[in-house]
């Protein structure tokens, strides 16, 4: 088996990234249609995760406006022009292969907000996995109730994190 990594995501991997997202994400679905838009806004921020040529996981990123997070299985329309962050739509690993893959997206993204510009990540923790994001450098954010009623339908667990580069 050869040691799994990252690539960019191809609009031919959406069949694939779907399937991965209904396995691992059964009560938080979406439209393929809306992981295609994120492909088409930012291609540089989606990537796949590669196992002996098999899709085994994947990352959707793209720059955004802090504490304004996207609502689930809805379109973006189009990237904010004053975007202060890279959120972190979703990264989802098989089980047999996440030892480390999620931290190497993150770095790779990090990479990329700062050849960006810009200097914090975001993202929304599911399923309590906010040890995972908490060890990768984020830190919980107290929600406003907008940010509160937008965090309801990513589940019970949901929690607001930001990491800030410039501290790393």
């Amino acid at each position: 088996m050869t040691k799994p990594h990252w690539r960019p995501a191809r609009v031919s991997d959406l069949p694939a990234i779907s399937a991965i997202a209904t396995r691992i994400h059964p009560g938080l679905p979406e439209r393929p249609d809306v992981f295609a838009e994120k492909m088409r806004l930012y291609p540089e921020g989606c990537r796949v995760l590669i196992a002996d040529d098999e899709i085994v996981g994947y990352g959707l990123a793209h720059p955004w406006r802090q504490h304004r997070i996207p609502l689930l299985d809805d379109f973006l329309e189009r990237l904010p022009v004053d975007a202060d962050c890279l959120y972190v739509h979703d990264v989802a690993v098989l089980p047999d292969f996440r030892g480390g893959a999620s931290r190497a997206y993150v770095a790779d993204i990090e990479g990329l907000a700062r050849a960006s510009g810009i200097a914090m990540l975001a993202l929304v923790s599911v399923y309590a996995t906010r040890p995972l994001w908490e060890r990768l450098g984020f830190r919980p954010v107290t929600a406003d109730a907008e940010l509160r009623a937008k965090l309801a339908s990513y589940g019970d667990s949901a929690t607001y994190m930001l990491r800030d580069l410039a501290a790393t």
